[in-house]
């Protein structure tokens, strides 16, 4: 369920009584601030030894020694995700960061507000951080609000075991962010799945004792520009017949990180309520094994009328996706953007923080690129290089699921192209390929589900969509 406001007691917004003034500075520019600060504080921080190097900490109190100012050390590095070590690291109070720059406030209090994320559903005991950042009233809140809402959301989607988050349970969120916007929500369970021709989804998804589904929700006023979103949904991933090894399946809870992903920046623009005729498309499946499970050298069919023979069943996203990309095609939207937690080859190339993103239109790739750098928020474009759609080639079917080269090269790039195959009009699509999960523990994302893209992908839609 999307979090309630209440995450966001870690901020305020106003005028506050007793603040702590909170001043980052990089070992650079630190000398030059102290010149222009009391002999009291000057003294207080050369007697702690304060330099300003990174994850440093100043503390200067009044003559009552009550706690008046805090400098923290910052590198280029870390940047503005230095706030999420902050408000677990400083004293309890109410701090305010000493600038004027909304762009930079916005940035630390974004970052300060994901490193008080707990994920503590299934803890006895939580230790909510104590400290609170007061933000001034030209930051835009609402805003932060609803971004800082669907990385909540995303993560706690990604991190709630696969017990209780199978696709029963990820209906369940589709149907909430449906009802708080009032959005229609149409879901295809089972067997049904065959009728509606949807076939791949049914195949992927008929080993689990928990039927595949397709969720469809549609807001907005169909005089608005189609926008259609799709997220792959595979609630736990076993590999299937391909069965994957014991630590490979440790994090494949997050294989459903791409419909949390698209739930979240569906969330994003309601909340908005952006000019958008939306949909989102959200194929639910468990890849799991029983007499029913589908068998690698199977050939399956697709909803394009593409049989596919299926070189690994552990090569389902793509499946799903496959079904879910042609009925997208289908209502000609303006975009159809796909967000999935897909290979590991992306890892490779890439490392697990950076996601790529595949487009063969030059005008999407270098917005999104600039959208990127204006929130700080790194993605990273891979190419379609259709070459290599050879190597998916079939001799019973008309493509291959995996390439039927040897070795792993290329892994991503020929997962882009297979499911290149399902839409038509190549120019308005985007694929995105991430891990959407934090391998160790940083400042502001803690180890497990992560939200990755979201802010940039949302930040090019608000601009592109504008009214």
């Amino acid at each position: 369920m999307i979090p309630g406001k209440e995450i966001l007691s870690c901020l305020r917004i106003g005028t506050v009584k007793d603040v702590i003034r909170l001043v980052p500075l990089s070992n650079d520019e630190f000398d030059t601030w102290l010149a222009q600060q009391t002999p009291e504080i000057t003294a207080q921080l050369k007697g702690q030894g304060f330099t300003a190097e990174s994850g440093q900490y100043g503390f200067c109190h009044t003559s009552t020694g009550q706690l008046s100012l805090v400098c923290v050390g910052v590198s280029e590095e870390l940047g503005f995700w230095s706030a999420g070590e902050w408000v677990n690291r400083l004293p309890e109070g109410i701090y305010q960061f000493q600038t004027d720059d909304v762009g930079e406030i916005s940035l630390y209090a974004f970052a300060w507000a994901l490193g008080a994320y707990r994920f503590d559903r299934y803890k006895k005991e939580t230790k909510p951080a104590k400290a609170c950042l007061n933000i001034p009233v030209s930051v835009d809140f609402e805003r932060l609000e609803i971004v800082v809402r669907s990385v909540y959301w995303v993560r706690n989607m990604i991190n709630t075991p696969a017990e209780d988050m199978m696709p029963e349970d990820l209906v369940m969120e589709s149907k909430y962010l449906a009802k708080e916007f009032n959005a229609t929500c149409r879901v295809i369970t089972g067997d049904k799945l065959l009728s509606h021709n949807y076939p791949a989804i049914h195949a992927v998804g008929r080993g689990s004792h928990q039927a595949p589904s397709l969720v469809d929700i549609r807001w907005g006023k169909s005089k608005y520009p189609k926008l259609t979103l799709i997220g792959k949904g595979v609630c736990f991933d076993t590999g299937g017949l391909n069965l994957k090894l014991g630590q490979g399946m440790l994090c494949m809870k997050k294989d459903m990180g791409g419909a949390a992903h698209a739930l979240a920046l569906a969330y994003c623009i309601m909340a908005h309520d952006l000019p958008i005729c939306l949909r989102v498309l959200i194929p639910a499946v468990e890849n799991a094994i029983n007499d029913k499970a589908y068998h690698p050298g199977d050939v399956i069919q697709t909803r394009a009328g593409i049989s596919v023979e299926i070189g690994n069943t552990d090569a389902e996203g793509r499946l799903i996706l496959a079904d879910a990309l042609t009925a997208a095609s289908e209502d000609d939207p303006e975009m159809i953007i796909d967000m999935a937690t897909l290979t590991g080859a992306q890892r490779i190339a890439l490392g697990e923080d950076l996601p790529a993103f595949f487009t063969s239109n030059t005008e999407i790739m270098n917005d999104l690129m600039d959208h990127s750098r204006q929130v700080q928020d790194p993605i990273w474009p891979l190419p379609l290089y259709f070459p290599y759609m050879s190597k998916l080639k079939s001799k019973i079917a008309d493509t291959n699921n995996v390439t039927n080269a040897s070795g792993p090269y290329g892994g991503a790039i020929t997962a882009a192209l297979f499911l290149s195959k399902f839409v038509p009009e190549l120019n308005r699509w985007v694929h995105f390929d991430f891990n959407a999960w934090n391998e160790t523990d940083k400042s502001g994302r803690p180890q497990g589900g992560e939200a990755m893209a979201l802010r940039a992908l949302f930040s090019y839609i608000q601009t592109r969509f504008r009214p």
